[in-house]
């Protein structure tokens, strides 16, 4: 496996399956000799997680959930990403930016060009090296959500809404296909458990 800095990220509407897949990336990885930074967004940092809380929670308007949402990411890129990748170490996030372009841009409508602003400032030009994109079925996510805890102010948002998101992750992936992989999240798990790991030896992880 590749020794240098890795930064990856998974992206996907809530109900995907991230979570579950990310653990088992993190485990193969620190089995191959990486030092794993893993670390999920918003959130990250004392500050980050604090305003997590807020966005998951407070009701407030479209850009002022991107300007939170972004305020967030910024101090998680200067003081967890970026530390971690000149350390050496592979960076694995449960979300990104992506997921702005796709939950605030898709679904709540903020301006493309106010969300590309604001990803100037916040990360400054870092981009992660490969995004899993997991893509399912708003509707299947939805059963998967119920069955599994009581909805946020986002995981309470109506099928539309997703429908929006799916479409904002489907965008940023057209826009930047070299670092994105489509994965089919409505597959068994081991079924897309095998799609990862095919994802990551391609790229030599």
């Amino acid at each position: 496996m590749s020794r240098r800095p890795v930064f990856i990220t998974i992206e996907g509407i809530d109900g995907a399956g991230k979570s579950t897949h990310l653990a088992a990336m993190a485990q193969r990885l620190q089995a191959a000799g990486a030092t794993v930074c893993l670390t999920r967004e918003p959130g990250g940092t004392p500050l980050a997680e604090d305003l997590r809380a807020m966005v998951l929670n407070r009701p407030m308007d479209p850009l002022t959930e991107a300007l939170l949402v972004f305020a967030a990411r910024r101090d998680h890129v200067l003081n967890v990403i970026q530390p971690a990748l000149q350390r050496g170490e592979v960076v694995l996030a449960d979300r990104f930016a992506d997921a702005s372009f796709a939950y605030q841009g898709g679904g709540r409508g903020v301006p493309l060009a106010q969300l590309n602003a604001l990803e100037a400032w916040a990360c400054e030009g870092l981009q992660p090296d490969l995004t899993l994109w997991f893509d399912l079925d708003p509707t299947e996510a939805a059963q998967r959500r119920a069955r599994a805890r009581e909805a946020d102010r986002f995981e309470a948002e109506d099928l539309a809404f997703f429908e929006r998101v799916r479409a904002g992750y489907a965008a940023r992936a057209a826009a930047q296909p070299a670092r994105f992989a489509r994965l089919d999240a409505g597959q068994s798990l081991d079924t897309v458990a095998a799609a990862v790991r095919a994802v990551m030896a391609e790229r030599g992880w």
